[in-house]
């Protein structure tokens, strides 16, 4: 299965990376991923959405329709999801209603400092994919509070709940999102 990891967070040392490393260790052997975090795309301008698009737009259009499916990981910023990751979803969700992002499979994991792991991020990064008929996985929410806690001087993820959580959303995300690519293939 192809898996591309879409991040909110630009910074190299992220949580957010740190985040997205921990579930590429957990990946089945077989699968592949990518990870592109939208720093390279102009701001959205629909004068640029022509049949030539800025080069940026077509990667991101690219990768996302080689994807099987799409784990969205983002941080909460003044209680919303990033500007970089609103100005990639506003890009990918083009044209209206079949775009690259209709009907892909998506499981979305926020963080945060405070003790909330970005369950508003979480809210209204779901309401978005909601609105570009993306389906997202229905599992408890997976918000990760006090993520800086959960990661040693080197990056690796120590928390054994956040670990535990992640092999356990793992599978089935990976599972509901083979059937969702079966369905929609009959």
């Amino acid at each position: 299965m192809r898996i591309l990891f879409i991040l909110g967070s630009l910074r190299s040392g992220s949580s957010s990376r740190r985040l997205v490393d921990a579930f590429q260790r957990s990946l089945p052997e077989d699968s592949r991923a990518q990870i592109i975090d939208g720093r390279d795309l102009p701001l959205f301008d629909a004068d640029l959405e022509g049949a030539e698009k800025p080069p940026a737009v077509e990667e991101l259009i690219h990768q996302v329709n080689q994807a099987d499916a799409l784990i969205f990981v983002t941080p909460e910023f003044n209680y919303g999801i990033p500007g970089p990751l609103k100005n990639l979803l506003d890009w990918a969700s083009r044209p209206p209603f079949n775009s690259p992002l209709k009907s892909k499979p998506a499981l979305v994991v926020t963080q945060s400092i405070s003790p909330g792991g970005g369950s508003r991020a979480h809210a209204q990064l779901t309401a978005v994919l909601s609105a570009t008929l993306t389906p997202t996985y229905l599992v408890p929410s997976f918000t990760i509070p006090a993520v800086h806690e959960k990661f040693d001087e080197d990056g690796q993820l120590t928390d054994g709940l956040t670990q535990m959580r992640i092999n356990a959303t793992l599978p089935g995300f990976l599972e509901w999102a083979g059937q969702e690519a079966a369905r929609l293939s009959t």
